[in-house]
């Protein structure tokens, strides 16, 4: 299918922006926003099946492609800013064993279970791929759900948040294993030791990084240009160079734009130039008592603090959407009409449901059931390992159809699940 005109595909934006923001009415419900986003998503995936081709063309669409992919890198890099890496670090053995289970168990489920007794004529290679799909955490969809339910600062989140940073580079170094194997058969300890190396060097140095430039980075900033478009510029690129990075070592994109987000999670702008309004109301409080004045002086001069998240805020809001809405378009509704093919989806989802969940109850002192959830969903992540395995030819259409309704099952019914079992240990 040939790419949609420009004018078009601005079409097309327009109506994915404007349905994600109708579909927030979901939080009348209770529900947060990315839920609407994804079920619309699909409704119009498949107005297809009612005769309604219209949309069709989006999904094959490389520029909202790219633009999705720019939303969850965004997203990714909210989630950065506003997490701490002093929090992160009180929970981190909790969040490393979280990560473990949440690895260990779905690879070995999905490679000897799911694989022999649900999908027994599949090969052995195409088992392991089963598995390595299983492994995947999608942090873009249980950062958006703590997020908008103003939970992103608890225990349960940041450990879940940190555990699926570390689910992600071990589901990658998995992923880079198993396509070692059946590429050529085998991979050697140098191999995985060299990949396991380059992760953990990118994460910890830009960490590091954080701890000891974030503040000199502030105020470059601020000396280079007092204006919001030069501080906005400065800091969206260094989301997308460290996006870039983190490909080029062999990561995530949304790793490096996590990260980005933990480096600048300390910065912030205070331009010399305050609003016109703010120096009146300085010079007209001038002659009032000192203490007074003080106060005055301590509001004005919080109001006009801005952290890198307020500049970046309006972009995300505008941009996570389409990714969302996006991947609800993606969920062919036609694959629930086979009796058979209903079955094993339905029971690689209860496996993929359980494996994750499970990685919850290793921790104690939190809400285990929130920490399970948050780690169920798949969401972009598995859906780049399920195309790694179709690209390689170690799964066929069929199954990779299949697989992308289990992962779209797990990212659909977290959000819901996971804003009840938040909401209940409040």
């Amino acid at each position: 299918m040939h790419e949609a005109s420009i004018g078009v595909t601005l079409l097309y934006i327009a109506i994915m922006l404007i349905a994600a923001k109708l579909s927030s009415l979901v939080e009348r419900f209770g529900q947060p926003a990315v839920l609407g986003e994804m079920l619309i998503g699909i409704v119009l995936g498949n107005l297809v099946l009612v005769g309604v081709p219209f949309f069709e063309p989006i999904k094959q669409s490389q520029v909202i492609t790219f633009l999705a992919n720019l939303g969850v890198v965004i997203l990714l890099f909210q989630v950065g800013l506003e997490s701490n890496i002093h929090d992160m670090r009180k929970v981190g053995m909790s969040a490393f064993l979280v990560a473990c289970v949440g690895v260990v168990l779905p690879m070995l489920l999905g490679t000897y279970v799911v694989g022999p007794l649900l999908l027994p004529d599949l090969s052995a290679n195409a088992h392991l791929f089963l598995g390595a799909i299983l492994t995947a955490t999608s942090v873009g969809i249980t950062a958006r759900v703590f997020r908008d339910l103003g939970a992103l600062h608890t225990r349960e989140a940041q450990i879940v948040l940190g555990a699926a940073v570390i689910d992600d580079v071990l589901g990658l170094i998995i992923l880079a294993v198993v396509s070692a194997i059946v590429t050529v058969g085998s991979v050697s300890a140098g191999d995985v030791l060299r990949i396991v190396g380059t992760a953990l060097t990118f994460l910890v140095g830009a960490v590091v990084i954080g701890q000891v430039f974030a503040g000199r980075v502030g105020r470059l900033f601020a000396w280079v240009n007092t204006g919001q478009g030069m501080q906005l510029t400065l800091a969206l690129s260094i989301c997308l160079i460290s996006a870039y990075l983190a490909e080029l070592v062999g990561l995530a994109q949304i790793v490096g734009a996590f990260a980005a987000g933990l480096v600048l999670e300390a910065v912030h702008f205070q331009p010399f130039e305050k609003p016109r309004i703010v120096n009146d109301i300085h010079t007209a409080t001038a002659q009032i008592e000192p203490q007074a004045k003080a106060a005055v002086d301590e509001i004005l001069d919080r109001y006009t603090d801005q952290h890198i998240e307020d500049l970046i805020e309006p972009i995300g809001t505008v941009m996570a959407p389409i990714f969302f809405v996006l991947t609800g378009m993606n969920v062919s509704l036609t694959s629930l009409l086979d009796p058979h093919l209903l079955l094993t989806i339905l029971g690689i989802t209860l496996i993929a449901l359980i494996s994750k969940i499970a990685a919850g109850f290793v921790v104690g002192n939190v809400n285990r059931w929130v920490v399970g959830w948050g780690m169920v969903p798949r969401g972009e992540v598995g859906m780049i390992f399920a195309a790694a395995g179709l690209g390689l030819g170690v799964i066929n259409q069929q199954i990779f159809s299949m697989m992308m309704i289990v992962i779209m099952l797990t990212t659909l019914l977290t959000p819901p699940i996971l804003t009840i079992v938040v909401r209940r240990s409040r």
